[in-house]
């Protein structure tokens, strides 16, 4: 699968990005080279792999952890010694270019002109 101009403007339209030629150009052939990685990915044998949670050894495995033999999963408790209170509503809106009441005003990604 190649990628071609239409599809580079396209996408960065969708992500509101504003691309030089140059900068087309380079994203093209990035893109580009990502797919032909991919396509030689896709030419290994991977009948016989088992299927994997994680590609690394066991990870934090200690008997306080949960977790299968092979993985462990790091927990920890919701409880952070740094909290602090928010920012007023008032001075979280003073920057806000179009704020809409208390809310943060954000401009219309999809169906745009």
């Amino acid at each position: 699968m190649r990628v071609g101009e239409e599809d580079v403007t396209y996408v960065s339209d969708l992500a509101n990005l504003e691309l030089s030629e140059e900068e087309r150009g380079r994203m093209l052939r990035d893109l580009n080279s990502i797919l032909e990685y991919v396509d030689t990915l896709n030419e290994l044998d991977t009948g016989d792999v088992a299927p994997m949670a994680q590609v690394s050894e066991r990870y934090g495995v200690d008997n306080s952890k949960q977790g299968s033999e092979r993985f462990a999963y790091a927990t920890r408790s919701d409880i952070h010694e740094g909290l602090r209170k928010s920012f007023p509503r008032d001075v979280a809106m003073a920057n806000a270019p179009d704020p809409d009441g208390p809310f943060f005003r954000v401009p219309k990604v999809i169906d745009r002109p």
